[in-house]
């Protein structure tokens, strides 16, 4: 016979009391024991083949707070039809409400009420209410009757009138409607089987303990008590301990091999000028990126490019007419009070223009950032209004394409799990060449993840810097969708707890 814990006998002895047969209620009652521990051992015994559990989906209706006082004093519109009908069968509503002793708010729902039943007319001019007949007695006071008496009922034992009833009463918030299961525990043959050969006799055996306490080593108990052995493999409720999200244990994953592989981190803020954002990256301010469709302006502020000037200048000149980078520039009028304009930084390619600018840029040296950016897209399940794109230069002498392409080769297999990539021209206003960087996954596809290319000397030159600079600035989210295997870039920002508690952090 299998051996049985304290628990579990006591479940045995209950059914054997209660004729076989018994609710998860009715032995939490015998038992004294919380729904829980009922439940656990009722597994049990089932694995043992001592019990059947029987599960029985059934339909609660209950009384909510409010429902309990119109069971207890009428509904509003009955208590008004009544002082009506007590002060003469025509009256005022301020006189009606007084007499039921209804305040205002309910003397409004009562009066809607009165004319839905047809139980009363009402005159908006006088404000007067007339009785038009004998009240009848509705479905949903004969509900709120019948479940005055008990704390809840089953939906399927109430009558089919009452029925008709319920969504009347649940959208005044008078009645809930609950969905649950009750359990029904039966004594199998091997279970009487054990009853009969003692199982089921608490008096048998040393009292169980589940741990051993000061009380029990005082008195010397511990030397009869059994203690309880536990079975490691029974099932057991799923726990959900806190973790860190997906997406930003990946982001920690990326910023940590870039930095091993000697990049330094570039950091910024959200808001930027248009001068950093566009202009240092020669993109002409009639450039369509620059429309209200383009990027997200801040209304009627702008920035300080006081300490910047001697850059402004040159970047001014490679607009105009190209300055000393041997260009013919854009051919037009530079506005500096353009360049002042806030924005919220359409791109992360602003901080590598700032970190080329900076007095503390040592070359040879590698960068990079990790940023959101905010565009004014048409939000669908490749594309947001604002998401993280990871950015990086390297600054050398002897740079050319052939490292560029290495350098996203390496990251596009090693970050995002890619098995091939594949190149294309692109243009951009401020790299020449420019390439386009795809990847693919088997079993997912081909994703684009963005563009890169070497710095143009209108770029370089007027930030004073004499170096080749390889630039490329990918969609991380992109990056991480295929590595997560997820296709829609919406699911990455999900509040889905569900998604959230099975992704495993990667």
């Amino acid at each position: 016979m299998v051996e049985l814990r304290e628990n579990e006998i006591r479940i045995l002895a209950a059914l054997d009391k209660l004729d076989g047969k018994a609710s998860v209620e009715q032995l939490m009652a015998e038992c004294e024991l919380p729904d829980s521990a009922v439940m656990r051992s009722a597994l049990i015994l089932q694995e043992n083949n001592y019990v059947t559990v029987h599960a029985h989906p059934e339909t609660k209706v209950k009384l909510t707070a409010e429902g309990e006082i119109h069971a207890e004093n009428g509904l509003p519109e009955r208590r008004l039809i009544n002082a009506i009908v007590t002060l003469g069968g025509k009256v005022t509503l301020n006189q009606a409400a007084k007499e039921a002793g209804l305040d205002q708010q309910f003397a409004q729902i009562a009066l809607g009420w009165t004319q839905r039943k047809k139980w009363a007319t009402f005159d908006p001019k006088t404000n007067t209410l007339e009785i038009t007949g004998p009240p009848k007695t509705g479905n949903d006071e004969t509900l709120l009757s019948e479940l005055a008496t008990k704390t809840e009922t089953q939906l399927d034992k109430l009558p089919t009138e009452q029925r008709d009833a319920i969504d009347m009463l649940k959208k005044r918030k008078a009645i809930v409607v609950e969905e649950k299961t009750e359990r029904i525990l039966q004594l199998s043959k091997e279970g009487r089987k054990a009853i009969e050969g003692g199982a089921a006799d608490l008096t048998l055996g040393a009292r169980e303990v589940t741990q051993l306490t000061p009380e029990l080593i005082i008195n010397g108990e511990w030397r009869t008590v059994r203690f309880q052995k536990y079975n490691i493999q029974a099932p057991v409720a799923k726990s959900w301990p806190g973790k860190k999200h997906p997406y930003l244990s990946f982001l920690d994953e990326v910023r940590a091999k870039l930095i091993t592989l000697g990049f330094k981190e570039m950091t910024g803020t959200a808001v930027e000028m248009g001068f950093f954002n566009f202009d240092a990256l020669y993109t002409p301010q009639d450039h369509p990126a620059r429309e209200l469709d383009g990027i997200y302006y801040v209304k009627n502020a702008q920035g300080d490019l006081a300490k910047y000037h001697d850059a402004v200048k040159r970047v001014k000149a490679a607009h105009e007419n190209g300055g000393e980078t041997g260009s013919k520039g854009w051919g037009y009028t530079y506005s500096e009070q353009e360049a002042k304009r806030l924005l919220l930084r359409g791109h992360g390619t602003c901080l590598s223009a700032r970190t080329l600018l900076s007095k503390s840029l040592q070359v040879p040296s590698k960068y990079f950032s990790i940023a959101r950016v905010y565009r004014p897209e048409v939000v669908d399940k490749t594309h947001l209004s604002e998401f993280n794109q990871v950015e990086g230069i390297v600054i050398e002498e002897n740079l050319n394409l052939r490292d560029l392409l290495g350098v996203l080769g390496k990251f596009a297999k090693e970050i995002a799990g890619a098995d091939q990539i594949r190149f294309k021209p692109d243009y951009f206003p401020f790299t020449e060449p420019s390439v386009e960087l795809s990847a693919y996954k088997k079993g997912y596809g081909w994703v684009e993840f963005g563009g890169s290319g070497i710095f143009r000397p209108e770029v370089t030159q007027p930030l004073g810097i004499k170096q080749p600079v390889i630039a490329w600035g990918l969609g991380v989210d992109r990056l991480f969708m295929m590595r997560a295997r997820i296709d829609d870039i919406r699911t990455i920002f999900s509040q889905d707890l569900n998604w959230l508690r099975i992704k495993p952090v990667i």
